[in-house]
């Protein structure tokens, strides 16, 4: 079982400061993949002149922006930091740079097309997103008493990126791990192959602290990791055996693995169920006809 963090207190338009180098304001768009809404981090000290990045903007909101405002007065925005172009995520993110005198937006570069096989998610992509910096990995951007890392982790977007607060050895993890919920990697961008190489270069740098954008922050950073994991493990081992009791289509499996999944979410987990089966395919354990997709018939090899 995932031990899943849920509960903490926050106000719509409020800054928490949350640690010492980090506040947080989170934009009331609440939903079925944003959670209680976009969690917008600005990482730097909270003094007159400090220089501050900010960490996913999020939605093209108006009163966002002004919360965002107020809590940046009197301070430098160095840097703004996306983690991905999903549209609660980045769209915010040229009317704050436009706000605070053009700072640089920085992200990994945007898929080139639309990205996901369905039109059922509320995590589309802003196609309008273009930042000023492409980020590759593996960069450092530094600030006011701050260093940030920038880590690629691909799998729920294939541009994702999160970003490391090494002064903390916390991780700004976007949407690649959250607290409250599984993450969706939805084909064809998203790849589940990727996503779970990701998870394990995540495990294996031994954060203390990750801060999602979506709910509070996961301090119990390995077994959740590894609970999150073995989930996906989990899922694998349940589409095979839906397969191997007769189960040919996505349609046949997802009332039976997600019978206790609000129904509003049984499209993104369709989507999930796909990029598994995707991964078997490529991995010679499952069959497709014609070809790995919604509406394909699959079956066990061997």
């Amino acid at each position: 079982m995932i031990p899943y963090v849920r509960q903490f207190d926050f106000t719509y338009g409020h800054r928490d400061q949350v640690s010492s180098l980090i506040q947080r304001v989170i934009a009331d768009n609440p939903g079925p993949f944003t959670f209680t809404g976009t969690g917008t981090y600005i990482v730097g000290r909270d003094m007159p002149g400090a220089s501050v990045a900010v960490i996913d903007p999020g939605p093209d909101d108006e009163a966002h922006l002004h919360a965002l405002l107020r809590t940046l007065k009197g301070r430098t925005v160095s840097h703004i930091l996306v983690t991905h172009t999903h549209r609660d995520h980045a769209p915010l993110s040229r009317a704050l740079a436009e706000a605070v005198g053009g700072a640089p937006i920085l992200a990994a570069k945007p898929p080139a097309q639309a990205v996901h096989a369905s039109t059922a998610l509320d995590e589309e992509d802003d196609d309008d997103f273009a930042p000023d910096i492409l980020l590759a990995g593996g960069e450092m951007i530094e600030g006011d008493g701050w260093t940030i890392e920038t880590l690629a982790t691909p799998g729920h977007a294939s541009n994702h990126m999160a970003f490391v607060l090494r002064d903390e050895n916390a991780l700004f993890s976007g949407d690649h791990v959250m607290g409250w919920s599984t993450t969706v990697v939805a084909p064809p961008d998203g790849d589940m192959i990727a996503y779970m190489d990701s998870l394990d270069r995540v495990l294996a740098r031994g954060f203390s602290t990750i801060w999602p954008t979506h709910g509070p922050a996961i301090t119990q950073v390995a077994p959740f990791l590894k609970a999150y994991r073995d989930h996906r493990l989990e899922r694998e081992a349940q589409i095979c055996a839906r397969l191997a009791a007769g189960d040919a289509t996505i349609a046949d499996m997802v009332p039976a693995l997600y019978a206790a999944v609000d129904q509003r979410l049984w499209p993104a987990a369709s989507l999930s169920v796909l990029s598994h089966l995707i991964k078997l395919v490529k991995e010679e354990r499952v069959s497709a006809a014609p070809e790995p997709t919604m509406t394909a018939r699959y079956r066990l090899i061997g």
